[in-house]
Parts: structure tokens; sequence; C-alpha cells
């Protein structure tokens, strides 16, 4: 038996005629493995990209005691309890220009955001509060708190502890982060390699003129920008026919140059649906069917023998199915490929009220395409009209999906629902 397959005997309730969502997904992830090989970049080429190794600091951030705020750095054991106190001024301590002295009994020094903390200093006083007199005098009120507006050195980051651990994906904080650190150059996975095409005899390519029974290939320009989007190296192998020997091609060759492919048709029970049967050939099918709405038929499995080859991913023919079969299954397990740890590679669900009624048999897991809202300061969620698989606008005009788990029955207005927001996903 092979590895796939002993892991898939030894899962509960494996049915690979109707899996539910979630046990899928577990599966999935449970198979797919961070890909070998890391690389070195510079930190501008880093984003969306994940650590292959933790970063330690090398110094402290902040590298030293400076001011939160514009003010008076003084003596806190100066200040009278129960009054006013009054203090010369001794100079200006600027952002990168410090004040060179130390501060003495009764004295202070006019400081500015992010300017090194003089020494003798140990207290920040804001400079809306304080009176000046003489051109060299303040007036300090009563109640200024030993350490205020203070920036602490290491508070941020300590030299020798680790900044970024290994799996982190690169955000714009953490690009930042490492510009901190003065890191230059940081070591990173290989980006993961994914052959894409589309199945179908009725798909025309773009600047085509369409024939009786014809349309555009919108799956492949979706799952090329997902992909894109995610950081993949993305193989765009175009339109392969409704022809097997035409099919058994093209997964060979993506399965000798991609550590995963993705198609999108071909996996359902038509007479022409081909790609099912070849995975069976070339390797190894783990599940067919999914318990969901839209994207039921959905093929998981490898191309290629004995671990060896590219995971494959067959997704439905339909645009909305694509793409909702992607972001819950396919994504999930390229982020895992691309060194993220299983437990982040799934985004939150929020609770929100429903504003309207939706309809909704059992059975399925389904996700709606809908849309949050505003509506007397609090957050609603509705759906964006016709909820059709084949209805790309659903998701053109969403920004959430809203997710109604295999039990429900229909939703009635103003009950919680799931949510999972788009902004970080589509």
């Amino acid at each position: 038996m092979s590895l796939l397959m002993d892991a898939l005997s030894c899962a509960d309730d494996y049915d690979p005629n109707s899996l539910p969502v979630d046990r899928a997904r577990q599966l999935i992830l449970s198979l797919v493995e961070p890909v070998p090989g890391c690389e070195r970049a510079f930190v501008r080429q880093a984003l969306d990209r994940v650590l292959a190794a933790d970063v330690i600091a090398p110094l402290d951030v902040p590298a030293h005691d400076n001011s939160a705020m514009d003010g008076y750095a003084v003596r806190h054991a100066d200040l009278a309890g129960g009054g006013e106190t009054s203090l010369k001024l001794a100079g200006t301590a600027f952002a990168g220009h410090p004040f060179a002295g130390t501060v003495g009994q009764g004295e202070a020094v006019r400081i500015m955001t992010g300017a090194v903390l003089p020494d003798g200093a140990d207290t920040v006083v804001i400079q809306e509060v304080v009176r000046l007199e003489a051109g060299d005098t303040i007036i300090v009120p009563d109640g200024q708190r030993q350490g205020q507006n203070l920036r602490r050195a290491g508070e941020d980051l300590r030299a020798g502890e680790p900044a970024l651990k290994a799996g982190k994906l690169l955000r714009p904080a953490e690009i930042g982060l490492l510009a901190s650190l003065g890191q230059a150059e940081v070591t990173l996975r290989r980006r993961v390699r994914v052959a894409l095409f589309s199945t179908g005899d009725e798909l025309a390519s773009l600047g085509q003129t369409l024939r009786a029974g014809e349309v555009y290939d919108s799956n492949r320009y979706s799952m090329w920008g997902m992909l894109t989007r995610l950081g993949c190296e993305v193989i765009d192998m175009g339109v392969v026919r409704d022809e097997p020997a035409a099919l058994e091609a093209a997964l060979l060759e993506a399965a000798q140059h991609a550590d995963a492919i993705v198609s999108s048709g071909g996996v359902s029970v038509g007479d022409a649906d081909f790609v099912r049967e070849l995975m069976s050939k070339l390797g190894e099918v783990a599940f067919w069917k999914i318990a969901m709405k839209p994207g039921r038929p959905m093929a998981f499995g490898r191309i290629g023998k004995d671990g060896e080859g590219a995971w494959l991913f067959g997704l439905p023919g339909n645009p909305v199915a694509v793409m909702v079969s992607f972001y819950q299954f396919v994504r999930p397990a390229l982020l895992r490929m691309m060194g993220v740890p299983a437990e982040s590679t799934v985004g939150p669900i929020l609770r929100v009220p429903c504003g309207e009624p939706l309809r909704k048999g059992r059975g399925r897991t389904e996700f709606q395409r809908g849309t949050l809202y505003q509506e007397n300061g609090e957050w609603r969620v509705k759906a964006t009209g016709a909820q059709g698989s084949g209805i790309l606008r659903s998701m053109a005009e969403a920004n959430c999906f809203i997710v109604l788990d295999t039990e429900c029955n229909g939703v009635a207005a103003g009950e919680l629902v799931d949510v999972q927001l788009m902004d970080g996903l589509v």
C-alpha cells in the first residue's frame, strides 16, 4: 500500500465519494509537506514569501532608551510633589543628534520624538503641559509619572532572540521589521511551482471569435490570478482538449516540472470527464467528491508513484466552484507546501448577524457569496444575489463567504452566521 493510501486508510469516516469539507482539508494538509530548497533574497523581494530559517535579532530595537513624545527630559526626583517645579534648560536632544552632557539636579533638556534619552534623565514631560518662562526656564506641573513617555532599549526586539520564526509568511509589517534589524537579505523557501490548465472542447482563448457552443476560458485566468497572488511560480499550460491522450500527456509533462498541478474541468461523471480516470492510471486518487456547494466534484491525489511526482487538484469546471474550491482546499495546501505551519493556513471565521433570510438544504456545507456591510453601527452580511456556480459576478461583487454548515436548513433574518472574509484571499 502506498504512503498516501496508507494514511487515508487510517482516517476516520474516510469516504472518497463524499468527504466533509473540514475532513477533506485536514486530509490534504496531513499529506502535503513543504517543498525542499531555499534561497537568499533581498528584503524587497521577500514580500509574500516564507522564511526558511529563524531570523535572530543582531541588535536591540530600539537601540537606546528614547523619547516617545516631543517634550522635556527631566529627573523625576527633582519634581515637587503637590505643586509645580521650576527647571533650567541645559540643551536640546534631536533624533539622530543626542545631547552630549548629563542632566544635572534642577535641569531639563528639550527633547524630540525618537531622540536618545540623555544621561541622568528618567522621565519625559510632554511639551503641551509645560510652561516656558524667561527663555531658559520651564515650569512643570504636578502629577508626572516616573518613566512616562519613554521607549526602552530592546522593548521591541532583544539582541540574540528570534525576531521571526521559520515558516512565517512575510507581510509588509515583517518586511519593515527585517529592515529595522538592518537585514538586507533573508533566507526564504523556494517558490512552489504550480502547473495549471483548463480542460474542455468548448473553451476558446481570448482574442478568438466564439463559435456556436463555445465560451471563453475564464477559469485559467482566475486560477492564474489566485496562484500569482499567493506567490507561486506559475506554469500556464493553456487549454487541454477532452481527449485521454492529450490529458495524459499534459499531466505527465506537468508532473515533471511542477510541485503541484491545478486543473479545471473534467472531474465529474460526464462521458468526456477523464481526469479522475487518468489520475488512477498515472498515480493515485485520494478522493473525488466533497460534501459542499458549489464545488462537489473535486479530485485530489498525486500524479506519480512511490511519493514522487506532483500533487493534483482537479477542480470543477464552473467558474465559482473553481474559486471556492481553490480557496478552501488548494490555497491552504499550497501555503503548507510553502512552509507555513498547517494551523496557520486557514483564516478565521467570524460570527455576524444575517441581514436577510437565506435558503439552504441539509447535507452539504454551502459557501454563499456575501457582502459585509454596516447598519446602525453593526456589521451584517447579505448574499450577493443569485448563487449559481456559473455566476462569476457573484464572486466579483462579494467581500466574504457565508459558510453554512452541513446541518443548516436555512437562515432567518437576524440569525448569526459564519463568515469568512475574502480580504487576503482574493
